[in-house]
């Protein structure tokens, strides 16, 4: 960061909270002098409810953390403000979200990508149902969850930390609760985009919560239960990438220049589907004494998302089936920078297609936790849990073009970075009769059926001492344990293609068409929608298979074995009128990493060319932290954190699966592949924070953080590869003369190069009855975060959309900004909220079902809601209504390859609208 991002920050932080220090000095001082003497306790003594009841309640959590911390509190039970965990999350300071399908999904801590967080439930870390470890937030139903602690830095009895930060969500526990609860909501929801297809534009959420306790409250249980039901609707304008000049240089592309940059074709698409998910979870707590308590918990989510895309393509780089006239580009505009910005492709021949996409995921978890305390400061722990995610996917695809061939069209096209590209056919493609299933030039079909399983179990055993006498005026009491977890992740995925049947070309039936789908906001109107597995099943052959060359390496097994193990002292001291509290301490994790696969060796005989492969290796990290909370007076907190940290590689980059050959002409051998070797991230990290409370009711805080990342994974050419273990079985054919060499190039996930992160946080809440009684019920709450890294990695496989020259972290946007304003006052309640963030390099999955980045447009996503609870005293006492909005600026998403105006998607989702109820009895 240069010094004049400082000089600049530091002015910002300084002109933000000098006029709110000053006030609250004043009124602190009041309350000191013995002028109103009992200000704190009157505070103390007002029931807060609603809004202000879930910040308050953060708040008391943030203050009283001896870790920097961001925390996450339910108004009340079910009753989280947003519509998903991940929309919550993207509200905190320093964490930010990227949508997918339209929601909120995947959060980045920090300005580090999904990959560096670690997310717990209940304090245990849980599977996925990704590729990967980081969890899909959208799983984890709002109304199931009571509240969410981000742990910005570690302590060394923090089993399952990130790199960047741990998500730790927490269900309710029924004895904290004093009275029985029932509470039951449900939520209509309607689209702006409307029907199309055979999906309407309206959804459901319902939510029952039960929590009570028994036998004079030693015995308390909980339950929840959410349902919802929404439909699922997309337009987009995509083009494909890599945009490039190597074609037009070549003269490939007639009628443009050399030196243009193009896209080899472009698609519209209306995307319709219903996205389900049940979720229950339970909780039994037995606390016969305060010498025992006994904690079982139970989650399970079961979601399945139904989607297919209507699409209209059109390739433009001369690829029609073989047919004259071929390509001709007429009328090209070409912008200052050589980019392509319209024109007239004629000698094309467009495709209509259906994309359908299946996804079940399934989440159990589970654990039992006992806590017995003995007699002076003694307390052990033991816990154990288990959870496992399976995810069933079935992807296909319907190819259709005009017959009799050849039909090729003049198609007009106009790119426009900051809407939706426009696309002009020249024939009519609305006529279902006129569109065949046939061998069209992209074939009648594809498909693949990806499965996934993640197993983790494991145990712990924590032990709690007092302080040694000697130690006792600076440490409070001391921590041992030791956690073990056991984790295996498995992929397969059968792919093949999708055959004409007996029958040949056929036209879709009618009574498999669903209503047309208008893709007028693309400049095309009509063309047909229709059920794509049905008519796979009545026209075509589809046999997935994973036994072909290209598919061996793409199923795999990852294990891993952690044994943490840690020592901390718990600090509670005094430097004058300074309290001190905090820890200082230290973990290891010993690790046994392994992946299991098989390769595909073209030398061996027919049927005996799939060969295993089993690699992996042991390491052990020690990782030291500090944290300490000094506590000045008039509630001001000085907080700073020091530690070693560590992120496990992504599980996919870990895969022993691989492609492997040898040049017959140089006998070199080469392949790429995954890298069961793989160190984890390890990094270096500082934080200082300043945080200034006012009761409970309020605080301004400003922190600051440094990390050193002393290497970054990242897919690499290793030129000097020793290929001897795979060139055991090599056998070479007849006529090869060249020496088979011993070591040749290997692309992979390497340990390569890393860097540092830095960042600035500033974050204010504030009920503004604090300024005027005439704002009272008025608050915000505002956060600004500016993040800065010299890190540059590269990621070959990316090449096509980000190029292969190094790129910026993935997941870093340089600013995030948070905004919530509300008002609460006799049972009425508002609240707008805006979450934004600037450009930054995203994830995404490709048709390949591999991971890919992209560049991704920042966002300025707005939601609000107004609701109303009858008072006590009602004859309605108990019962909710509420009005919810969300992204109603219509914001889009937008991924471009290198520079804005040469764009790859274009997505819509609308708004979304919701009515609903809540009632506690």
């Amino acid at each position: 960061m240069s010094n004049h991002k400082r000089n600049a920050l530091s002015l910002a932080l300084a002109v933000a909270l000098s006029p709110v220090l000053a006030f609250a000095q004043s009124t602190t001082s009041t309350t000191a002098g013995g002028q109103t003497g009992s200000g704190a306790t009157n505070l103390d003594a007002v029931q807060v409810t609603g809004i202000r009841r879930g910040i308050e309640n953060a708040i008391a959590v943030k203050q009283d953390a001896t870790s920097v911390v961001e925390v996450i509190s339910a108004e009340d039970i079910g009753k989280l403000p947003d519509v998903s965990i991940a929309e919550s999350l993207a509200r905190l300071p320093g964490l930010a979200a990227q949508r997918v399908a339209g929601r909120a999904q995947v959060i980045s801590v920090r300005g580090l990508s999904p990959d560096f967080a670690t997310t717990l439930l209940n304090g245990r870390e849980v599977v996925s149902t990704g590729d990967n470890r980081s969890v899909e937030f959208d799983q984890y139903p709002s109304e199931l969850v009571n509240g969410v602690t981000v742990y910005k830095t570690p302590d060394a009895a923090l089993v399952g930390q990130g790199l960047s930060g741990t998500i730790d969500m927490q269900t309710a526990r029924p004895l904290s609760f004093p009275d029985r609860v029932i509470a039951v909501s449900g939520r209509y929801q309607k689209s702006s985009l409307g029907d199309a297809a055979n999906v309407d534009e309206f959804g459901n959420r319902i939510s029952a919560s039960y929590i009570d306790q028994f036998l004079d409250k030693t015995l308390g249980i909980a339950i929840g239960y959410a349902h919802s039901d929404n439909p699922i609707h997309e337009n987009q304008v995509g083009l494909y990438e890599p945009w490039t000049t190597e074609h037009t240089d070549n003269g490939n592309r007639p009628g443009l220049a050399p030196g243009v940059t193009f896209s080899d074709g472009i698609k519209a698409l209306r995307r319709t589907g219903n996205s389900k998910r049940d979720a229950f979870m339970a909780t039994v707590q037995f606390r016969p004494n305060n010498s025992w308590t006994s904690t079982l918990d139970a989650f399970h989510t079961d979601a399945e998302q139904i989607d297919t895309a209507n699409q209209f393509e059109v390739n433009l780089s001369n690829f029609n089936g073989g047919y004259t006239p071929g390509l001709l580009i007429t009328n090209p505009q070409v912008g200052a920078d050589g980019t392509f910005q319209g024109g007239t492709a004629t000698g094309v021949y467009p495709l209509v297609r259906g994309m359908y996409n299946k996804r079940e995921d399934k989440i159990d978890a589970f654990g039992w936790n006992n806590e017995f305390t003995f007699g002076n400061g003694v307390k052990l722990v033991a816990d154990v849990n288990y959870s496992k995610a399976t995810r069933d996917e079935l992807n296909l695809e319907n190819n259709l073009q005009l017959t009799p061939m050849p039909q090729l069209d003049s198609v007009g096209v106009v790119v426009r970075p900051n809407g939706f590209s426009q696309i002009n056919p020249g024939l009519d493609y609305s006529n279902p009769d006129a569109l065949f299933l046939t061998n069209t030039i992209y074939g009648s079909g594809y498909g693949k059926v990806p499965q996934v399983e993640d197993r983790l179990k494991g145990g712990k055993i924590a032990l709690t001492l007092p302080a040694p006498e000697a130690l006792s005026s600076l440490f409070a009491d001391i921590d041992v344990g030791v956690n073990y977890a056991d984790r295996r992740k498995q992929k397969t995925q059968a792919e093949g293609n999708i055959l004409l049947g007996a029958q040949g070309d056929a036209n879709v039936a009618s009574d498999l068409q669903y209503r047309p789908v208008n893709l007028g906001f693309a400049g095309i109107g009509y063309i047909p929608a229709w059920n794509v597995p049905a008519a796979v099943e009545r026209y075509m052959e589809f046999n997935p298979v994973t036994d072909l060359d290209y598919l061996i390496p793409k199923s795999w097994t990852v294990q891993e074995k952690i044994t943490t193990a840690w020592l901390r002292a718990n600090i509670n001291t005094d430097i004058g009128v300074v309290g001190v509290r905090g820890n200082i301490g230290v973990q290891m994790q010993h690790v046994d990493q392994s992946s299991q696969s098989n390769y595909f060796d073209r030398s061996r005989p027919v049927g005996q060319e799939v060969l295993p492969i089993d690699d992996g290796k042991t390491y052990k990290d020690w990782l030291p932290s500090l944290n300490l909370a000094f506590m000045f007076p008039h509630q001001q907190t000085l907080r700073f954190a020091a530690a070693k940290q560590v992120a496990r590689p992504r599980v996919d980059q870990m895969r022993a699966g691989l492609e492997f050959g040898v040049d017959t002409a140089t006998g070199r051998p080469g392949g790429s592949g995954g890298n069961p070797l793989l160190d984890p991230w390890r990094a270096t990290a500082f934080d200082l924070s300043y945080e200034k409370y006012f009761a409970e009711r309020a605080y301004v805080a400003a922190a600051v953080f440094y990390k050193d990342l002393k290497s970054y994974v990242y897919t690499q050419s290793v030129d000097d590869y020793d290929f001897s273990d795979l060139l055991a079985s090599y056998v070479p054919p007849p006529g090869m003369v060249a020496p088979v060499l011993p070591t040749g190039t290997f692309s992979s996930p390497q340990n390569g190069k890393g860097g540092t992160l830095r960042g600035l946080e500033l974050t204010a809440s504030l009920p503004l009855d604090m300024f005027t009684d005439a704002l009272r019920g008025f608050g915000v709450q505002a956060s600004a975060t500016f993040n800065d890294s010299d890190i540059e990695i590269l990621d070959p496989e990316s090449a096509s959309s980000v190029g292969s020259d190094p790129i910026a972290l993935p997941g870093l946007s340089d600013r995030v900004y948070n905004l919530t304003a509300y008002f609460e006052r006799n049972g009425f309640e508002a609240r707008v909220s805006q979450r934004r963030r600037s450009d930054f390099i995203g994830e995404i999955g490709n048709f390949n079902g591999n991971r890919t980045l992209r560049y991704v447009v920042g966002e300025n996503v707005t939601d609000a809601q107004i609701s109303y609870t009858f008072s006590d005293s009602s004859a309605m006492a108990g019962l909710t209504l509420l009005l919810q909005g969300t992204n109603l600026t219509n914001e889009p998403y937008r991924t471009y390859a290198g520079t804005t105006d040469r764009p790859l998607e274009y997505v819509e989702w609308g708004r979304t609208y919701m009515l609903g109820v809540n009632y506690r009895f």
